[in-house]
């Protein structure tokens, strides 16, 4: 009973492995989605302001 049930596990296993990777990949030909974003616009001076802001807390706190 023992020999019958290894050799139904063995031959199981070799089935398996036999057929492993042997299937096609399906493919599908998709168009590229093109996504456009609008982007908010902000002045140029924008990035700048908090770096000032920045400097002006430190030259107070040293003069004080």
């Amino acid at each position: 009973m023992k020999n019958l049930a290894l050799a139904a596990l063995l031959s199981a296993a070799a089935a398996t492995s036999a057929f492993a990777g042997g299937k096609n990949e399906v493919v599908m030909e998709m168009e590229p989605v093109v996504v456009v974003e609008e982007t908010q616009q902000t002045s140029s001076a924008a990035g700048v302001v908090i770096p000032l802001l920045f400097i002006a807390i430190l030259a107070a706190a040293s003069h004080s």
